[in-house]
């Protein structure tokens, strides 16, 4: 995936991803309520979203639709992420991750079992 999206672009692209396709205005006054931002604050992220190809718009109402899945944001972030600050080593990131905090025995689990199931 080749679209950079910035924090604020990404709350939009939220909305989407957990409301499916909406008009513009619903986006903006669910964040406003959400964040206090003016409309035109929405509508010129969305804007962006749109020139980044990130979002599709159309009549009747401005209806927004999202173009890209929230899966793919997050592989790309995560693999940002590692490379940035792990030199590309995703053990050191988990291992980052797991010295954090203290897992429950039912997490604990659940890790195991994604790791038996990638052998």
């Amino acid at each position: 995936m080749d679209v950079k999206l910035f924090d604020s672009e990404l709350k939009v692209m939220d909305v989407l991803w957990e409301k499916g396709d909406l008009p513009a205005k619903e986006i903006a006054k669910m964040l406003t309520e959400a964040f206090g931002w003016n409309v035109n604050t929405t509508y010129t992220l969305i804007k962006r979203c749109m020139k980044k190809g990130a979002i599709e718009r159309s009549e009747p109402n401005f209806m927004c639709h999202a173009l890209i899945l929230k899966e793919e944001v997050q592989e790309a972030e995560t693999d940002e992420l590692i490379n940035k600050l792990y030199n590309g080593s995703a053990d050191k990131l988990f291992a980052a991750l797991l010295g954090r905090k203290k897992l429950s025995c039912e997490q604990i689990k659940k890790l195991k079992q994604m790791v038996e199931d990638l052998e």
